[in-house]
């Protein structure tokens, strides 16, 4: 899933109107930020194996300080601990953490079993959506479109930078989507670990239209 996480961080700005973007893509994200980076130093492992599902080639059999079950558990914990220590806001807090844990449950929907209970020996969870390619294209797309408009329910410009900045980055995600659904496998490895690691743009990009957009109180 790729949109369907960006989903989730639009989404909870409608719950956490005081967060900053950038730090609800950081924390929808934050797994995938941090698995280019295992993969570089070699701490978990991934091959392109042609047909692994019908909508991506990658088999994931080696990721469990990221992506296993208690992983996801102890980075939500971690990223709302942190949260909660530098803003002094436990309700945000649980919702960072939240959306965090999000990207698992996402995962959970879309990844063959190769999601760890806990290590590569143990228990492992998917339900499998990426044999689907029909049903993985309505579920992206259909949350991505929610997201999209509670943000938008959320938030409004201050200027025309915040609805140039929004437009661009929504542009953006959708076109890597669908150069991911319909472009061809990519070369190796390495490639996607370097193509990875350019995801903290979207992380800056978060915290640039934050800047020019104004969040309306929350509806209680």
């Amino acid at each position: 899933m790729f949109i369907g996480h960006f989903a989730v961080a639009f989404a909870a700005k409608k719950a956490a109107p005081k967060t900053s973007l950038a730090t609800l893509i950081a924390a929808s994200q934050l797994v995938d930020l941090l698995w280019p980076l295992f993969l570089m130093f070699g701490w978990e492992h991934a091959r392109i194996e042609i047909g692994n599902t019908v909508v991506t080639p990658l088999d994931f059999y080696d990721y469990p300080i990221t992506h296993s079950l208690a992983g996801a558990l102890g980075w939500s914990l971690l990223f709302g601990g942190v949260y909660y220590l530098r803003k002094k806001m436990p309700r945000e807090a649980v919702i960072a953490g939240l959306v965090v844990f999000s990207h698992w449950l996402l995962d959970l929907i879309t990844h063959r079993p190769d999601l760890p209970l806990i290590n590569n020996e143990s228990m492992k969870f998917g339900l499998g959506l990426w044999n689907n390619f029909a049903g993985t294209v309505i579920v992206e797309f259909g949350l991505f479109a929610i997201g999209i408009y509670l943000y938008y329910s959320a938030t409004s410009a201050k200027n025309k930078t915040g609805t140039y900045a929004l437009v661009s980055l929504l542009a953006l995600l959708v076109i890597i989507h669908l150069g991911n659904l319909f472009g061809p496998p990519p070369p190796d490895v390495t490639m996607i670990a370097a193509a990875g690691n350019a995801m903290w743009l979207f992380v800056v990009w978060g915290w640039w239209i934050d800047k020019n957009r104004n969040a309306k109180s929350m509806i209680n």
